[in-house]
């Protein structure tokens, strides 16, 4: 056999092979499943909130003004959803306000809380305290926040007592708290 004939014979056996070859290919599927849960989360935007009076004559209290940002969603049938606030480090240094034990009747650290919709503000005005969480806002099932948040808010108003000393800045810590099922 020669070398062109060889070649041939190889030509045609594969040729003849060429028919049988199939592109191969394959397809599959995946069923994406998602659980969406009920979330809560908050900003709270006012790092520091400056009690400040224009009273000389201790007419008028100390108010100021917290903003918070919170996101939401509530379970679709039976969810609710809750913002708190506590007092959790009364004033310092001694000789000025207290939440815990006023140093005289009648002194009171107030708030009065404003919660855009879908929340409810709490009717205030709402005394603070360092004992117990006390209401800011409500969400009833089915809520949801704007994905960027909604917003709220605390006003405060702590009386403006002449036993305060003068001299110092009074602080205190207050934690927000927001859950939702």
């Amino acid at each position: 056999m020669t070398k062109k004939t060889t070649l041939i014979i190889v030509a045609c056996a594969l040729l003849s092979m060429a028919g049988l070859a199939q592109a191969q290919s394959g397809t599959g599927t995946t069923t994406l499943s998602v659980a969406v849960g009920a979330e809560a989360a908050l900003t709270v935007n006012t790092g520091t909130t400056s009690l400040t009076t224009a009273s000389t004559t201790f007419a008028n209290p100390y108010t100021g003004t917290t903003s918070l940002t919170y996101f939401m969603r509530t379970g679709k049938t039976t969810g609710t959803g809750t913002l708190t606030l506590k007092v959790t480090a009364d004033f310092t240094p001694a000789g000025g306000p207290l939440v815990a034990t006023p140093p005289s009747a009648g002194d009171a650290l107030t708030y009065s809380p404003t919660v855009s919709s879908p929340g409810t503000a709490a009717t205030g005005p709402i005394t603070a305290t360092t004992t117990t969480a006390t209401a800011v806002g409500t969400w009833g099932a089915a809520a949801s926040s704007a994905k960027a948040g909604n917003s709220a808010s605390v006003a405060w108003s702590l009386t403006d007592d002449p036993v305060y000393a003068a001299g110092s800045t009074y602080t205190a810590t207050t934690t927000f708290t927001i859950s939702a099922t």
